[in-house]
């Protein structure tokens, strides 16, 4: 074989490579930091590039540029009150500068874990434990404010921050639960007074309306005998009714008081005369007949 024609294979070979070796492609939501002997050159972002083979070299891979979950493991954390708790948070952080990401700070995620760790202890520890357990989305948005101000130099941005869990010591979750039951006991006695109270205010209404119509009804009726009464009286007035008329109801009347259970009877004077009173029926009796 023709040794110039090995070395020209050798050449197209070593030309190949080289580039290749220069083409750079960077995918979509990341970013590769260039260095040109051992100095920042360029920031890749997303599409295809071409680098000088030796002397650029790309910095640790591709950065992700998309939106990142840390979940830490629980930390221990004293309150105000001294009482120690175990606390996991979850962050949810995103890289912006991927420059300020490489170069500013020695393992990111571990520095955000231990920023995360220490804020958290200092937040805490000015609550008490009731303050802790019902402020969780005050502690959050410092958490993040804190949080982000500190990792800005990093090309961090921190956009949430989330307590996931809050594990109080066992005697006191005990206390808490039975300080709960106590007030669910103490709601379900209110409220049951409370219908109780319903109950009664309801059936004395009822009974005040039931006694105020019987008392209508009552007045009602006795209205209504007197003014029965009344006409009569008027109707009879107006009829002129003679002395015989009105001697038989007086025995009438004494009729129905000797049917009575008294033992002593009055008799007006009017119709101790029994031959008066029957002289008296019998007119009435014929003046009916020629009626």
């Amino acid at each position: 074989m023709n040794p110039w024609l090995v070395v020209l294979i050798v050449l197209g070979a070593v030309v190949l490579v080289i580039l290749v070796c220069s083409i750079k492609i960077v995918r979509q939501s990341t970013a590769v930091v260039v260095e040109r002997l051992g100095k920042f050159h360029r920031l890749l972002n997303t599409g295809i590039h071409f680098i000088v083979p030796f002397f650029d070299r790309s910095v640790g891979g591709p950065i992700s540029l998309k939106e990142r979950v840390a979940d830490f493991a629980p930390q221990p954390v004293i309150t105000k009150d001294n009482v120690t708790m175990q606390i996991d948070t979850v962050v949810y952080y995103q890289v912006t500068d991927a420059k300020l990401f490489t170069y500013g700070v020695e393992n990111p995620i571990r520095a955000i874990e231990n920023l995360t760790a220490t804020t958290l202890r200092n937040l805490v520890g000015e609550l008490e434990l009731d303050g802790t357990l019902t402020s969780r989305d005050t502690v959050n948005s410092k958490m993040r404010m804190i949080l982000d101000e500190a990792t800005d130099p990093w090309g961090i941005k921190i956009n949430r921050v989330e307590l996931k869990n809050i594990l109080p010591p066992k005697d006191i979750q005990q206390a808490m639960e039975k300080q709960m039951r106590a007030e669910r006991e103490r709601r379900e006695s209110i409220l049951r007074a409370e219908g109780e109270k319903r109950s009664n205010i309801l059936v004395a209404e009822g009974e005040k309306e039931a006694t105020i119509l019987r008392a209508e009804a009552k007045k009602a009726a006795v209205i209504a005998e007197a003014e029965a009464t009344a006409s009569a009286i008027k109707m009879i007035n107006d009829a002129n009714p003679n002395a015989a008329y009105l001697t038989l109801k007086g025995y009438e009347a004494l009729k129905i008081m000797a049917d009575g259970k008294a033992t002593k009877i009055i008799v007006p004077s009017e119709i101790q005369n029994v031959s008066g009173l029957l002289a008296g029926l019998k007119g009435v009796l014929e003046a009916d007949k020629k009626d």
